[in-house]
């Protein structure tokens, strides 16, 4: 693992080292969510994962299985993984790309196109990964779901 001090007015970035930020809700991980974060650390030596908050969720529409420090602490305990932080709002993608000196912005290809990530262009590479197919979180609720009929 690399060990790496906060950026801003804590630390300074260290010459060579490549990080990676990748968005997302994390709820009910499952084997897809491994698999994107497997392929997100390989672009890089240090991947942050910005988890969306419970509260930003609600402005999203969505309600989370797990609130937001369950998810924190699942994702904090996969190898792939070297920082969490809080996603708390659409807009704070820029800030997260100046204040970590990320190098490359990743996000599942259902993204692929969208303009918060695509207005990042100009400040960091930015990579749409494949989906796993034949998972996600809504079709894992919806068979939970199923399962209670």
């Amino acid at each position: 693992m690399v060990t790496i001090e906060p950026v801003g007015e804590l630390g300074q970035r260290k010459p060579g080292l490549k990080r990676v930020l990748t968005y997302g809700t994390f709820d009910l991980l499952h084997y897809g969510h491994i698999r994107l974060l497997q392929r997100a650390s390989q672009l890089g030596d240090y991947l942050i994962v910005a988890l969306s908050t419970d509260e930003f969720n609600a402005v999203k529409g969505k309600k989370s299985f797990y609130p937001y420090e369950t998810r924190k602490e699942m994702l904090e305990a996969i190898r792939y993984v070297d920082l969490v932080i809080p996603e708390n709002d659409w807009a704070q993608k820029r800030f997260d790309v100046a204040e970590y000196h990320v190098d490359t912005v990743c996000m599942g290809s259902d993204w692929a196109g969208d303009a918060r990530f695509e207005d990042l262009k100009d400040l960091c590479d930015v990579v749409y990964l494949d989906r796993t197919q034949g998972i996600s979180t809504t079709e894992v609720k919806e068979r939970l779901g199923a399962n209670e009929k």
